[in-house]
């Protein structure tokens, strides 16, 4: 990743970016007019300008110039109106320097802020786009640590970037051509120490970058773990896993301290080393230039503002070591997001034009397989006829593939071989929207955002009535419980729900299934224990919503099961028996035994 990926971040900006260009260059001509105004201050000082006016110089020396302006104006006004007009002079020209810094700044905040705030939503909006797939192998707190810490070392990378372009090289080459008029012997002589001083400082620096990169994952390392525990905070305390969850963030922490204390020893070294360095090319500069001066080569107050004119190239010079520290953590950042946005996303043709599809006899796999690993195939050659308005139960022992099944239909994955076809077309001809709106999904565990209660039944859908919710509510069974709370359907009910029952969750995650009246529901029904009350709510509910719709049921419960059209039995990623609860408790071998052992919750 090279400093022109981030360059071509402000590109989107351009009026923004040449308008503190512009005022970054002004402020910079103003910083470098400030120096030949000190001559004339230094001489008026040691009163070293005869006020009688002397002959037009012809040549370049600056210092008879200055000298031959000032005596005019001496022999005009008097020596102390002389000396009001430089100290004028002065305070006018750094007013106009600072003026133009700030708005220098002042036009680089719409650039900075609106570069990183298209960089986020640019990376969100990439994020929800992924397939599901990238989520099982991408650790949460390396997405987190992206949209937030990366970001910001990015911003930070542009702010330098800026800086160390287009101004300070604008005052160091002003200040080096104003060295060259005084002296270019001199010049050359300090230039040869400050390009050693340069090599030392840079190898005192070297891999900065890939040191930046590793902080950065030890960083995300350390947010995933904070994201585990206290999202399993429960969990952690009932089997007394505190302690073991404080070593993982005690050696992940002591990993990000060891490479944090490797960056910053790099970058705090950066300073005082350059600040010593040039200490001494000004110790030594002084020494020479003292020479100068005794030989009558130099002027006294030439050589003030020589001094003063390699004082504005030091400065900018200094900066640069800690721009170059910025820019190099900014480019690892910058790389890291590039690789998130780079990952291929979801069909892209996930926004449609609206067509819908409708669904008109059956759904069909046909030998499809499935791998999640190349090596490890989850499901083959499953072989299955979904007729619309039927409800198929999903029957097998934990990890069998009953839902890996339920997942292929909305296309949260694609088959590895093989194909699903609806109505005579394939999955994969379809626009992944156009598919989705197919279903209505219950998952088994109740997923809800920190939201409102109709935000959260409406979610995703737009212009949708009220008058709609409470009817998919009423069907749910939570229009009463709703309608009961203080605020109704405009409660907030928490971080995933957290202020609801774990029936009221469910019930709500039902509505939310049934709002647009899906033609086909997924129903994975719930294994968490609920009281009698809730049982027979969401129970309740689940039998008004799959009445005359196509429904496919991971199910759980042998009253759903024996009440399902077809019951599908899968084992070890195959499908080895299909039939009625009648037929298969004739006929089969593995249901008849399921049932036999109660592996399904009677009601």
């Amino acid at each position: 990743m090279s400093l022109w990926s981030i360059i071509k971040l402000t590109f989107k900006y351009k009026k923004s970016f040449f308008l503190s260009i512009i005022a970054n260059i002004l402020h910079s001509i103003f910083a470098i007019i400030s120096i030949p105004l000190l001559i004339p201050f230094f001489q008026l000082l040691f009163d070293r300008v005869q006020q009688n006016p002397q002959v037009q110089p012809t040549g370049r020396d600056l210092n008879l110039w200055v000298k031959y302006y000032l005596s005019n104006i001496i022999s005009t006004h008097g020596q102390q109106q002389a000396l009001l007009w430089v100290c004028a002079s002065l305070i006018i020209i750094f007013l106009l320097k600072n003026i133009f810094r700030y708005l220098a700044l002042y036009f680089m905040i719409p650039m900075r802020y609106g570069i990183i705030h298209d960089m986020r939503n640019d990376l969100f909006k990439r994020l929800l786009t992924m397939p599901i797939g990238f989520y099982t192998n991408e650790r949460k707190g390396n997405l987190l640590s992206s949209m937030t810490v990366d970001v910001n070392e990015v911003e930070t990378s542009i702010l330098s970037v800026l800086e160390s372009i287009f101004k300070s090289p604008v005052i160091m080459l002003g200040s080096i051509i104003f060295m060259l008029l005084i002296s270019p012997a001199l010049t050359a002589f300090v230039f040869i120490l400050v390009i050693l001083s340069g090599i030392i400082i840079g190898r005192s620096v070297s891999k900065l970058k890939q040191d930046s990169f590793s902080a950065q994952e030890a960083q995300a390392s350390l947010t995933t773990i904070m994201d585990e525990s206290l999202g399993g905070i429960k969990i952690i305390k009932a089997f007394g896993g505190e302690k073991h969850q404080f070593d993982r963030f005690a050696k992940e922490n002591s990993r990000l301290k060891s490479i944090m204390t490797k960056v910053i020893n790099k970058r705090d070294l950066a300073a005082p080393l350059s600040e010593f360095l040039g200490v001494t090319v000004v110790t030594i500069l002084m020494y020479y230039g003292s020479l100068l001066v005794f030989d009558k080569t130099l002027e006294p107050e030439t050589f003030f503002a020589f001094i003063f004119a390699f004082y504005q190239v030091i400065e900018p010079a200094k900066s640069f070591a800690s721009a170059y520290f910025n820019v190099q953590k900014g480019m690892a950042a910058h790389e890291r997001i590039q690789k998130l946005m780079a990952t291929i996303p979801e069909d892209e043709l996930i926004h449609s034009d609206g067509t819908h599809l409708k669904f008109e006899n059956e759904i069909t796999f046909k030998n499809v397989s499935f791998a999640y690993e190349a090596d490890n195939m989850i499901l083959k050659e499953i072989n299955l006829h979904i007729k619309k308005g039927e409800i198929v139960a999903l029957v097998g022992s934990s990890g069998a593939g009953k839902s890996t099944i339920a997942d292929l239909l909305p296309r949260f994955y694609d088959p590895t071989s093989g194909s699903i076809v609806i109505d005579g077309k394939n999955f994969k001809e379809i626009p992944l929207s156009v598919i989705r709106r197919l279903y209505g999904i219950v998952s088994q565990e109740p997923i809800l955002f920190h939201d409102s209660i109709y935000n959260n039944i409406v979610f995703g859908r737009e212009n949708i009535e009220m008058q709609q919710v409470e009817e998919a509510a009423k069907i749910a069974n939570a229009h009463d419980f709703i309608s009961a709370l203080p605020e109704g359907y405009h409660t907030s009910i928490g971080e995933r729900g957290a202020k609801l029952s774990g029936g009221q969750r469910q019930r709500l995650t039902i509505a939310r299934a049934i709002l647009d009246n899906p033609p086909i529901l997924i129903l994975d029904e719930a294994t968490s224990a609920l009281d009698s009350e809730s049982e027979r709510y969401v129970q309740d509910a689940i039998q008004k919503v799959i009445q005359n719709r196509t429904t496919i049921v991971i199910a759980h419960r042998l009253s759903t099961i024996i009440n399902a059209d077809k019951i599908v039995v899968v084992d070890a990623g195959r499908i080895v028996e299909v039939g009625t609860h009648e037929q298969l408790m004739e006929n089969g071998q593995m249901y008849k035994k399921f049932v036999e052992m109660q592996n399904f919750t009677s009601l």
